[in-house]
């Protein structure tokens, strides 16, 4: 009404065998839990009906589209949209190709859902790499996904390095599905390789040090002038120069920015050999990578190494059969 739209499409109830609908689950008589458009081209009209809606639907939970039609535009306007909606947590944007492969936007830095699914969107190396890098960088990392889905995509080796560097620093994302893609042996070998140590790159050990010296900062607000000169001797802030006349307020509030979970300022970081290194990604519970053509998925996920895979599910459908029996679990 607001939007003087005069011919509305009626709502259905029950999910039909094959046609357009608009499918919502009910909490209670008049509120929505989960709300789905399935082979409904969106158009600009109606996504600004749902932009409308969705804010005051506070009981929804779980929205869905699959093969809807949307567009670049509409992900950005569902993406601002998201953050009114108090309960939204899961979102599934299925059988949607968008040309300027934007999705990671829904997986931001800022970004409440803590589920995602991007199933049969061809997301290909470029959409890869832009949901690696919205999974983590040196500079940020999204720290609220728990699953993200990526299955039935056109994500070949180069695509999985991509999303295995998002990996590196990402400590929050759990399950992560990429199966029915293009994966071979050298992309579940980047993969396997963020989940043992490796060794941190030139932007990592740079944005280490920034942090060190805002924690430092930090030091330099809360102890005395004496007490700060014995801790710039420790080895680890030997070459930081603390400036005796900063602004104690603004190097407060710089310490308060340094987030203590930071896995660059993790015990666990280790210099040696001319290099730093860290423990791999130790959070991600379940790696699906079935329907792969993938010869040495083993030898990938079970190499030589000190420190032991954590990945506590690994699944893999369609392997050669002399393989099954040593991958299932790791």
């Amino acid at each position: 009404a607001l939007l003087n739209v005069k011919d509305i499409p009626a709502v259905i109830a029950k999910f039909p065998a094959s046609s357009p609908c608009l499918t919502l689950e009910l909490e209670s008589k008049d509120r929505a839990r989960s709300m789905k458009v399935s082979g409904w081209r969106v158009n600009e009209q109606i996504f600004r009906v749902l932009e409308k809606m969705l804010p005051s639907m506070n009981q929804l939970q779980s929205l869905g589209f699959w093969q809807a039609g949307l567009t670049d535009r509409m992900v950005v306007a569902l993406m601002n949209t998201i953050p009114l909606c108090s309960s939204l947590r899961v979102v599934a944007l299925e059988g949607n190709v968008l040309p300027q492969q934007g999705y990671h936007l829904l997986l931001s830095e800022d970004s409440v859902l803590t589920h995602l699914s991007l199933r049969n969107n061809r997301i290909g190396v470029e959409g890869a790499r832009l949901i690696g890098s919205a999974l983590s960088t040196a500079r940020s990392a999204n720290k609220n996904l728990l699953s993200l889905n990526l299955a039935f995509n056109r994500i070949c080796d180069a695509g999985a390095a991509l999303i295995a560097q998002g990996l590196r620093l990402n400590r929050t994302l759990l399950f992560l599905s990429l199966c029915n893609n293009q994966v071979g042996d050298a992309g579940a070998a980047q993969l396997a390789a963020v989940l043992r140590e490796f060794a941190l790159t030139h932007d990592e050990i740079v944005e280490r040090r920034k942090l060190l010296l805002k924690r430092v900062q930090a030091v330099r607000v809360a102890v005395s002038f004496t007490e700060l000169t014995l801790i710039t001797k420790c080895s680890e802030y030997k070459n930081i120069i603390l400036n005796d006349g900063a602004d104690l307020t603004v190097l407060r509030e710089q310490a308060e920015l340094v987030d203590p979970a930071n896995p660059l300022l993790h015990p666990s970081v280790d210099p040696r050999d001319g290099q730093v290194f860290m423990s791999g990604n130790t959070t991600l519970v379940s790696l699906n990578l079935a329907g792969q053509q993938l010869w040495c998925i083993y030898l990938c996920f079970s190499g030589k190494s000190k420190h032991k895979i954590k990945v506590k599910f690994i699944y893999i459908a369609h392997l050669k059969p002399q393989l099954l029996t040593k991958v299932l679990y790791i």
